[in-house]
């Protein structure tokens, strides 16, 4: 086979260095993802953003697969510092060919552009099978969630991901219940749980315009944004809205992993598509309640949703299911209602609650705020560095 070393761009030409118009004096960290960037903003979109103001970012999406016998790296360049590299991968090839081609085409890559990599940072174990070899100084495994227990998970998964808690210099858990299942594996495992970026969701505070979308949707207004997977409870759904046709669900996000023609399709369930980072907090402006109705299942078992405090920074009261991780936080919240979704009678007094408070938005704010005042993106970022260098110190001496 054939390896194509060319490094394509967005608009296919021939790219000569990605680190021509950048900080030369900034070292490389580079992400391993199973997240494209562009899917959904998240956990690995908020910290490689501000990583960026310390390293050149390359955060490296898991391969296409095409028909060509060719294949190459196509590089997009999303900020000054920050640049996808999407592997184009013959489906042709067994996983043996496509382990070596990935790790060939990475390798030809950082010595044609003299790229030295500082920092490896795994959100995935999976790519760990071909990317083991490439030298950094500090390897990062950044466990946002139980990868092994979400739908069509690889069966390598759990095996792989012993490998990197062995080979990782620090771990770090995205809520409380992976860091009590990781930290009897590793010695240096951290706890950062979902935050937020207060000022961007205060946003919704304010009267802002409304989506053309959204106009047509009466109140009382209960809506929720995120991916719609095996994770969401669609059943909760459909009861929730056959019970109560005086409310509307809004439901925000993209359908994966399902088939959405097993949706709920009724009046007053609203399913308004993918929504952009930015056009967000206009939508959650028109809110009554936020609600987050994950199945209790398997691949929520260790979840800690980055949208509980992204509704709360919007001022909107929010209801759950019995997801452990929102228990655990915000049980005493008296803003966050938590209810178990198999007991319908008791998640629609939740949702009431919710509603009540939701006339007292002020009241609301104050709560929230006193939350959140230890969240933010900010801080988690700038902990996480001091633990990066800490280590490289400490390695130093």
């Amino acid at each position: 086979m054939e390896l194509n070393t060319n490094f394509k761009n967005k608009d296919d030409s021939t790219l000569a260095s990605i680190f021509t118009d950048i900080k030369l004096n900034k070292s490389v960290l580079i992400c391993f993802s199973h997240l494209r960037w562009d899917f959904v903003y998240q956990r690995p979109q908020h910290l490689m953003t501000r990583f960026s103001s310390k390293y050149n970012i390359l955060y490296l999406e898991e391969p296409i697969y095409i028909d060509e016998e060719k294949s190459y790296l196509e590089v997009k360049k999303v900020k000054l510092d920050i640049s996808i590299i999407v592997p184009h991968i013959s489906k042709n090839l067994n996983k043996l060919q496509e382990h070596a081609i990935l790790l060939n085409l990475l390798d030809d890559y950082t010595i044609k552009n003299k790229i030295y990599i500082s920092v490896k940072w795994y959100l995935t174990p999976i790519m760990l099978e071909w990317s083991q070899s490439i030298q950094s100084d500090t390897t990062i495994y950044d466990c946002m969630d139980e990868l092994s227990a979400f739908k069509n998970a690889p069966l390598k998964l759990k095996e792989l991901e012993q490998k990197l808690i062995l080979t990782a210099d620090l771990v770090f858990t995205g809520g409380a219940s992976l860091y009590k299942a990781k930290r009897v594996y590793h010695k240096s495992v951290h706890l950062f749980p979902s935050s937020v970026d207060i000022t961007h969701f205060i946003q919704a505070r304010n009267e802002l315009p409304i989506p053309e979308d959204q106009k047509i949707i009466e109140k009382p207004c209960i809506g929720f944004y995120g991916v719609i997977d095996e994770r969401f409870d669609i059943e909760l759904l459909r009861k929730l809205a056959t019970s109560r046709l005086d409310w509307n669900f809004v439901i925000i996000g993209p359908v994966v992993k399902i088939d959405i023609n097993e949706l709920p399709k009724l009046s007053n369930i609203h399913y308004l598509g993918k929504k952009s980072y930015d056009e967000l907090p206009n939508y959650l402006s028109c809110w009554d309640v936020a609600f987050i109705p994950f199945a209790i299942n398997e691949s929520t078992k260790f979840i800690s949703p980055t949208k509980t405090p992204e509704y709360l920074a919007a001022g909107l009261p929010v209801v759950s299911t019995t997801i452990t991780d929102i228990i655990a936080t915000y049980r005493d919240s008296e803003i966050v209602h938590i209810a178990d979704p198999a007991n319908l009678p008791a998640f629609i007094d939740a949702i009431e609650l919710a509603l009540k408070d939701s006339k007292n938005r002020n009241k609301v704010y104050q709560k929230a705020d006193l939350i959140l005042q230890d969240m933010s993106w900010d801080k988690t970022f700038n902990d996480m560095y001091d633990l990066i260098l800490g280590k490289q110190q400490k390695e130093a001496i």
